[in-house]
């Protein structure tokens, strides 16, 4: 078994190594844009002018594929960045949580090490977090790592990119800029001075954006939800259990404006990349690794499963794709690194759990018959209620029409969202007799899935 595994190894080495070869015109540079904490209805291609106004960010949405039902593969930071950047799901690479634990990179090899090996000059500026040793190059495959500290500097990242698409070659690149904001949000909620520059004071609250239409919590909510809300809320990374609608108001208009901060970065970089001549011929995938709650079932941040903060924006632009919107159900952590492969020729690695979106998005033809996507939390980052701190660990599975999650905790463990009829999450159907059937269609799927993809948490899933 080992000598059949290491035999498949070289030949994928040795069918890079080849690829590698190819003319480089024959294959299309690569620029991946990563905000952070964005969710997907977050710039004025979706919302208008009103309140936010985010052109840059528009113009790749014009003049791309938008994905609009994407999902992040855990609404945090390193766990999300960890798969997108493996192609593998967090249980597989026993990241559920931002520690700093880092993993094998022989075992799990990165999108650097495996473009840089198919003959890809690579390069990653702005915040990090991802599980391996920044300074040591060989674990990530990336050469051009300008930031020492790896916390990123919005300010900076589009003149370090520019340093990087002005070196002379004869080879595409791969190039990622990793931006922090809108994640400066959490800071703002704490009143603390944000670190990528001040966005002045909020205005009274009836000139701010209206209150999120599901601010309150849904009807029929588990035991674990509410004593999680209270357990965050607790926390000083998390002080908005005393915020009021106009305070949660001010917060929306404060988060629109980061955006439109780090929206104005990413101008600067689509600029460079159009005056340097390297537009025509560069893939540009624009993202974030999970999204914010906004006030939403009275949340901020992250880490929970309702839509605000898994679902996420992911934009595909480039030449031969025809402008426009996907339904089509995504998982950025294991479905992007397949479909850069696919756009460079590299062969996709064996390892990898997603689908390539290629056929989508210069065919218009789905890539197969999905019929749903999972997403993974651990909730960790709260305080003890009446002694004990309580840390779930949950799956969700969101299917064409219904959203389930299940936690290891609480009396009631599950969730049933009918997200066609009930896109805010304001109703719990898992106690609804008429629903009976669609419950027990999201465990067989969920648990048939865990069995498939050998996931631990299926000894706490309902069969």
């Amino acid at each position: 078994m080992k000598q059949n595994s290491l035999l498949k190894l070289v030949m994928v080495f040795l069918l890079v190594q080849v690829i590698g070869k190819l003319p480089a015109q024959d294959r299309p540079n690569i620029l991946i844009i990563m905000t952070d904490e964005q969710s997907v209805e977050s710039m004025s291609y979706y919302l208008g002018k009103k309140y936010l106004n985010t052109p840059n960010m528009d113009y790749l949405a014009a003049n791309g594929v938008s994905f609009t039902n994407t999902y992040c593969a855990n609404p945090l930071c390193v766990p999300s960045r960890s798969s997108i950047f493996t192609g593998r799901y967090p249980h597989e690479l026993g990241i559920q949580s931002n520690d700093e634990t880092l993993i094998d990179p022989v075992r799990f090899p990165t999108m650097g090490t495996i473009f840089s090996q198919a003959g890809y000059e690579t390069g990653y500026v702005g915040k990090w977090h991802l599980p391996y040793d920044r300074k040591k190059e060989a674990t990530h495959g990336f050469s051009y790592l300008p930031d020492k500290k790896g916390n990123g500097d919005d300010n900076r990242s589009p003149l370090l990119a520019r340093n990087f698409l002005e070196m002379k070659r004869d080879k595409p690149f791969l190039l990622v800029v990793s931006f922090m904001n809108p994640h400066n949000i959490c800071q703002w909620a704490r009143g603390e001075e944000l670190p990528d520059g001040a966005i002045g004071d909020p205005p009274p609250a009836d000139q701010c954006p209206p209150l999120r239409a599901n601010a309150r919590p849904s009807a029929h909510e588990t035991d674990i939800m509410q004593l999680m809300r209270i357990s965050f809320q607790k926390s000083d990374k998390f002080p908005v259990g005393s915020f009021t609608d106009e305070k949660w108001r001010q917060y929306i208009w404060s988060y629109y404006r980061l955006i439109e901060k780090v929206d104005a970065e990413i101008g600067k970089l689509l600029s460079a990349l159009k005056e340097l001549g390297l537009d025509k011929n560069t893939l540009i995938v624009f993202t974030s690794d999970h999204g914010d709650m906004q006030g939403a079932h009275e949340w901020n941040q992250k880490t929970v499963l309702y839509e605000e903060a898994t679902r996420v924006p992911l934009i595909f632009s480039y030449k031969g794709i025809k402008p426009g919107k996907s339904d089509f159900l995504v998982q950025s952590g294991i479905d992007i690194l397949p479909s850069l492969c696919d756009f460079a020729g590299i062969p996709i690695p064996a390892t990898a759990r997603g689908l390539s979106l290629q056929s989508i998005l210069t065919k218009g033809k789905d890539p197969g018959d999905r019929n749903f996507v999972v997403v993974s939390d651990h909730l960790v980052q709260g305080e003890p209620v009446d002694g004990k701190k309580p840390e779930p660990e949950g799956r969700m599975l969101r299917n064409k029409r219904f959203k389930y999650w299940i936690y290891n905790e609480g009396t009631q463990r599950e969730t049933l969202y009918d997200l066609q009829n009930d896109p805010g999450e304001m109703n719990n159907l898992a106690g609804d007799p008429k629903f009976n059937w669609d419950l027990q269609k999201c465990r067989k799927e969920l648990y048939e899935w865990a069995q498939q993809n050998k996931d631990p948490f299926i000894q706490f899933m309902v069969k």
